[in-house]
């Protein structure tokens, strides 16, 4: 009954009129930029619709706190990218970190003591090749941790810089199935991916 009251009441509002933006050529004004942007009856010049984000901006907000510059784009989709990456490239660097210590502690004891049994059951020379390798992981993972604090702030600069990027209306991407004649094969079925502009 609930239901068929509100189909009934949008059927008879009809649909709500969709949001019209216009753009249009201001011949009022001199300078290298004429357009102007009509919105919901408020013209909206391109300087103050490029001036929302401010890429620079953008990057110094997720240099201060990461994930801010995405939010700063409203991007938010991306922040779980964003901490995942940290989570899971900090995770394994303490992990590595801590086979490191460990093999470490076992070494040291065989050093001191030659008559000491490492629980691991390696030699001395071993040990150091185990150590070395989990000190080169985790540094190269802190690496990694590193580079992905700049590619999020080089991904709030390029998004902001993007926000003004008109995309063209008649760009279409299709994937759909081909056929290709090969001189030695004959016939050849596949997929072909279509890009139309």
């Amino acid at each position: 009954m609930r239901t068929s009251i509100i189909l009934a009441f949008l059927l008879i509002t009809g649909p709500a009129p969709a949001q019209k933006v216009q753009v249009m050529h201001d011949t009022t004004r001199t300078g290298a930029d004429s357009v102007v942007l009509i919105q919901r009856g408020k013209v909206i010049t391109a300087d103050e619709y490029t001036a929302r984000y401010v890429p620079r901006k953008a990057m110094l907000y997720s240099a201060v706190m990461p994930g801010m510059g995405q939010v700063y784009n409203k991007k938010y989709w991306k922040l779980p990218i964003v901490y995942g990456g940290f989570y899971m490239l900090t995770y394994v660097a303490f992990a590595y970190n801590d086979l490191y210590n460990e093999y470490k502690q076992e070494l040291y004891g065989v050093v001191r003591d030659p008559s000491f049994t490492p629980p691991s059951g390696y030699t001395e020379e071993q040990l150091r090749a185990v150590t070395d390798f989990y000190r080169r992981q985790r540094d190269f993972f802190l690496v990694l941790d590193g580079l992905w604090y700049l590619l999020q702030m080089v991904d709030a600069h390029v998004d902001a810089h993007l926000r003004e990027f008109d995309l063209n209306p008649q760009l279409k991407v299709s994937l759909g199935p081909s056929l290709q004649q090969h001189p030695l094969y004959g016939q050849a079925a596949g997929l072909g991916i279509t890009v139309k502009f």
